[in-house]
């Protein structure tokens, strides 16, 4: 897992909104990955992005960060063209780490700071101790030491939002950052996600648990190619999105609004009030 960080070429725009895609399509070879996705969000929330496998998330994600440009239709994060804000940090998915790298936890929280810094400045006491903050509030300080490839997988994952708070980003994009994660793993990141909110931090979190989505999210943007719904989740967790999300693939799901029925979803761990799993 690595995050991807762009030069900041411009201001944000005051109380403009942090994401807006405007009738965007993203076309591989003759596969449409997104057609005609326009959604707006606002800054500070905490928005889940879900839908089958396949359904565009990643292709949504590389769109904000900028590493991938629209096919057709305009992108803004803060106002302006994406990849041109160090405010904004992109967790990927975790196979793309090279254990094998000889560097320790605090070095790469310190990346943290390359925008800032430029390559050749060495860091000062404020970056030090941006390092050390961000390395306590995900409760890797003790592990400041340790080379990255004796980490568990959720304290790599942990490490990289490390490195995102350290960079000082507010808009935090984190590609199914549960993958392969235990459920303690899981609760910790929970916890930190609940720490950023605190700090105003907009966070996109990618993930195949709709009920993760329903109980930990401000807002659910639910794609398939297109965008089929956004706004809060009992909005659109009804039964006619799920239908067109996720056609014929469904199971039947206990949530605080009733039973609906959903698809490609699971992972985390929820329960009734009768205590069973959902």
């Amino acid at each position: 897992m690595q995050t991807s960080v762009k030069e900041q070429a411009h201001p944000h725009t005051a109380q403009g909104p942090a994401i807006e895609l405007r009738g965007v399509d993203v076309r591989y070879e003759q596969h449409l990955a997104l057609d005609s996705v326009s959604v707006v969000i606002e800054s500070g929330l905490r928005v889940a992005v879900v839908g089958p496998n396949g359904a565009g998330k990643s292709t949504f994600f590389n769109l904000v960060s900028g590493l991938l440009a629209p096919t057709r239709g305009e992108v803004r994060v803060h106002g302006h063209a994406p990849g041109q804000h160090l405010c904004l940090a992109y967790v990927t998915q975790a196979n793309q780490l090279d254990l094998n790298f000889p560097v320790s936890v605090w070095d790469v929280a310190m990346m943290g700071r390359t925008g800032q810094l430029g390559l050749l400045r060495r860091p000062g006491v404020r970056d030090r101790e941006l390092v050390r903050t961000s390395l306590q509030r995900v409760s890797l300080l003790p592990l400041a030491g340790r080379q990255v490839g004796e980490l568990s997988g959720g304290q790599r994952q942990r490490l990289f939002i490390a490195r995102a708070l350290a960079q000082e980003a507010d808009l935090l994009l984190l590609d199914e950052p549960f993958a392969g994660l235990d459920l303690p793993s899981q609760d910790k990141i929970l916890e930190i996600l609940d720490d950023v909110r605190a700090h105003g931090v907009t966070v996109l979190f990618a993930t195949h648990d709709l009920e993760l989505a329903a109980e930990k999210f401000d807002r659910i943007l639910l794609l398939n190619h297109r965008c089929v719904a956004y706004g809060a989740p009992a909005e659109v967790l009804t039964q006619p999105h799920l239908s067109a999300a996720y056609g014929g693939h469904m199971q039947l799901l206990n949530t605080a609004e009733g039973r609906l029925l959903v698809g490609d979803s699971g992972g985390h761990h929820h329960h009734d009030a009768e205590g069973q799993h959902g």
